[in-house]
């Protein structure tokens, strides 16, 4: 399989509060409009001329196959399909809040941003009368925390985070938060951790028996008295290079999205810490101003194809929700891509936490900066 890097859902290797102050302006209601009520579908045409509509999408450079505009104009007979990139979750989102029309018509997100977008009124309801490739989801793609029942939003990849490590150089293979928060001595300054906001706090959080989305400040405080113990004995916060690290053995142990894990590469391997982990999720929405919301209902289902959303899987490495899709894959023995939705299911998945989002951003702030 080939490996593209990028950046899912970073923000510029170190936490932004990009998320919590656009889920502040919006005062944190779930799946409505900031005056509470759910947004009213628009009227759609399951029938309209497609080829009078054009689409605009942002979405990570390279998560998606590079001949997708002009697959998808010659599939769907649009007038025009253009992409842009947004590097970070909250590039995207400034791109996609400031002034309520961004010309965007289809977005790519992680859940708990477009559960942040629903929630400002921002977002068009799915219609899944006009994306029939839905019936190709697995039911448990239907039970995601942030949109239950994918009212607004379609699950595009999903996985885990968990500890990569070099099983030649590791004494013993980790099986806890800890192995990483209070390294033996074999790995001590051999390990990393990563500093965006949610998931450096994600392996204190799971050590301490605490939620992935707590919002309490006592145990967001805990939190991060262990990730300050901790970070002495880290070799580096890293997002982005660790898999890098691992290979070179310049680390051990690092905590890591489970695409990122290079299991391909000979003794790396991937474990799931006992106290469990979360359930992370990228997601495709339509933006309410779009002008072309026939065709961004098209465009989703052409994704949806088993064909299409199967490129993901086979070219960066991350597990799509699509059944039909992850049945063409041949997945190799032992790779992170047979993990079945039941399991990444025991994974708590990431909401949006509203105005208690600037929690975590403060959190990721005075650990980065305090010694």
């Amino acid at each position: 399989m080939s490996r593209i890097r990028f950046t899912r859902r970073l923000p510029a290797a170190v936490a932004a509060a990009g998320l919590a102050l656009a889920v502040a302006a919006c005062g944190g209601e779930s799946s409505t409009s900031p005056q509470g009520t759910t947004a009213a579908k628009a009227e759609l045409k399951p029938d309209a001329d497609l080829t009078q509509q054009s689409l605009q999408i942002t979405v990570w450079e390279g998560y998606t196959p590079e001949e997708l505009p002009a697959k998808a104009k010659e599939k769907l007979k649009v007038k025009d399909v253009k992409i842009n990139f947004h590097d970070t979750n909250e590039t995207a989102m400034a791109k996609l809040t400031p002034s309520g029309d961004s010309g965007i018509d289809v977005a790519f997100v992680s859940g708990q941003y477009a559960q942040a977008l629903n929630e400002q009124g921002l977002l068009e309801p799915i219609h899944p009368e006009l994306i029939p490739n839905l019936a190709n989801l697995y039911p448990e793609a239907t039970q995601l925390a942030y949109d239950k029942g994918n009212k607004y939003s379609v699950p595009y990849t999903w996985g885990t985070t968990g500890i990569c490590y070099r099983s030649d150089l590791a004494k013993t293979p980790p099986t806890s938060w800890n192995d990483i928060l209070k390294p033996p001595a074999w790995a001590d300054k051999k390990v990393t951790m990563m500093t965006t906001e949610r998931w450096l706090a994600l392996p204190a959080l799971k050590a301490l028996g605490y939620s992935v989305n707590s919002d309490n400040d006592q145990e967001i405080a805990k939190a991060k008295e262990l990730l300050l113990a901790a970070k002495p004995h880290l070799l580096a916060y890293d997002d982005t290079t660790f898999g890098d690290k691992l290979k070179s053995g310049e680390a051990v142990m690092v905590e890591a999205w489970d695409g990122w894990c290079p299991t391909s590469e000979k003794n790396i391997k991937f474990a799931l810490p006992k106290e469990g982990s979360d359930l992370w999720v990228d997601t495709m929405v339509i933006m309410k101003s779009s002008k072309n919301k026939e065709a961004a209902h098209a465009l989703i289902n052409f994704i949806l194809d088993p064909e299409i959303h199967s490129w993901a899987a086979e070219n960066i490495n991350y597990k799509v929700p699509n059944k039909a899709a992850m049945e063409r894959v041949q997945v190799p023995e032992g790779s992170l891509l047979g993990i079945k939705p039941a399991e990444l299911l025991n994974g708590e998945v990431i909401v949006d936490l509203g105005p208690s989002s600037t929690k975590y951003t403060r959190l990721s702030s005075e650990v980065a900066t305090q010694s």
